[in-house]
């Protein structure tokens, strides 16, 4: 049995109730949400407080009580991503409530490392991302996924059920209008 249908499998057994497959679970996929939190750990600042364990703990706690239909692993590797850049996002607003009025102006992302989204201010991209969505929901999903989840194209046509080449296409458009709508800001 593949590790895919392995995950598949106790993903619905655990949401089916089986606390049992919960354990059997969480070793299999913890290493995919530790590199989704190093890789969104990695955009934020030097020095960064919150570590990839308490963030993978963090959001591993958000999906256990959270109603979810996860239908595969990509799907759960998806969701791990968008809670993880909710909880960084929130994280972020509450370090910038406790700046705000210090005289310390916020970093803004620098247009030639969008490529990699080294982000200062992920409350500025987690706006950016929250306005594409409202333009265009699907590439806003291909930017987390791909930023924030570290999938493969094959694991985000997966994920959203699109071909490879609709992910390659929204991942060029919604590059360059982050980068537009990032430089603006």
């Amino acid at each position: 049995m593949t590790t895919e249908h392995t995950v598949t499998t106790l993903l619905h057994s655990w949401r089916s109730g089986d606390a049992a497959a919960l354990e059997q679970l969480t070793p299999i996929i913890y290493d995919d949400l530790r590199r989704i939190a190093a890789r969104h750990l990695r955009s934020e600042r030097p020095g960064h407080t919150l570590q990839a364990t308490a963030l993978v703990n963090e959001a591993f706690m958000q999906l256990a009580d959270a109603d979810l239909k996860l239908e595969d692993r990509a799907h759960f590797l998806a969701v791990a991503a968008r809670v993880m850049r909710h909880i960084l996002t929130d994280y972020g607003r509450a370090r910038r409530r406790q700046k705000r009025g210090g005289g310390v102006s916020p970093e803004t992302l620098k247009e030639d490392r969008i490529a990699e989204i080294h982000s200062t201010d992920v409350v500025d991209l987690d706006e950016a991302l929250q306005a594409l969505s409202k333009i265009d929901q699907r590439k806003s999903d291909v930017l987390v996924l791909h930023y924030f989840g570290g999938m493969t194209y094959d694991e985000m046509a997966d994920a959203l059920q699109i071909s490879a080449a609709t992910i390659d296409r929204d991942l060029r458009l919604s590059k360059a209008w982050l980068a537009n709508e990032l430089k603006n800001d």
